[in-house]
């Protein structure tokens, strides 16, 4: 039985130690590689590259997963800088933007994880809070930080017809590691989950020949404990078509 490659976009790390000759890395977080073995996929790493080289990855590939990192650069959306704005890099946002467009055009399901979800909605036109501060009705701890985040925090509501609910039911628990989130949703996707303060928690395609699903929390860090956040990366590896 064939099995579904999953392309992941990876991040890129400094590791400044002489032990290394200080060279850059090319990197994932575990739980993805985990979570999509768990589901029978095969993960595949995309380094951050040309964009131009955005429709070979995607063609090479069945399904793309964006993962999170670095705040999403605010121009991107017509902003400037906020003070709070974290660490960005550009290079990665417009390599990623390029394969969220082609896995679009070559209708390859896509899965997007915090900054990647963020990303997902900047790229289909929408727009961020680059810092939870910018948002009027925050009320909800959506940083766990000093925490770890391997566990839920606080309880998101789930529409009930979507792609979520058959997977958590109407409500769950989730961990929670940003301080960006989604401002103006993108016209082409829709809110599933909430957090109890209405940041957007899930979001999915609008279009139904458009296979999308994003989340705002880390169901990598979790999955290995938690059926439920392992059951996100089985819809997405052997159902989401």
């Amino acid at each position: 039985m064939k099995k579904n490659i999953v392309g992941i976009a990876a991040n890129q790390h400094y590791q400044n130690n002489q032990d290394f000759f200080d060279q850059q890395f090319t990197y994932s977080p575990q739980g993805f590689i985990d979570g999509v073995h768990r589901a029978g996929g095969v993960p595949v790493l995309f380094p951050i590259s040309d964009p131009e080289l955005a429709s070979n990855y995607i063609s090479s590939i069945d399904k793309l997963l964006l993962a999170g990192g670095q705040d999403v650069t605010p121009f991107l959306y017509n902003e400037e800088p906020h003070p709070k704005l974290g660490p960005t890099s550009i290079e990665r946002d417009i390599f990623e933007m390029a394969l969220i467009k082609e896995a679009i055009k070559q209708h390859k399901p896509i899965f997007t994880v915090c900054r990647g979800t963020q990303l997902l909605n900047v790229t289909l036109g929408g727009t961020l809070y680059q810092d939870l501060s910018q948002y009027s009705d925050w009320k909800v701890k959506h940083d766990m930080f000093p925490t770890v985040p391997d566990f839920g925090l606080h309880s998101i509501t789930i529409k009930t017809e979507s792609a979520l609910a058959p997977l958590f039911g109407e409500s769950a628990q989730v961990n929670s590691h940003h301080h960006q989130a989604i401002k103006d949703l993108a016209e082409s996707l829709v809110p599933i989950a909430w957090a109890h303060d209405d940041i957007v928690e899930a979001v999915e395609s609008r279009e139904k020949n458009t296979k999308i699903l994003g989340v705002q929390w880390h169901p990598e860090l979790t999955c290995k404990k938690d059926p439920k956040e392992q059951s996100l990366f089985d819809y997405f590896v052997q159902d989401f078509e």
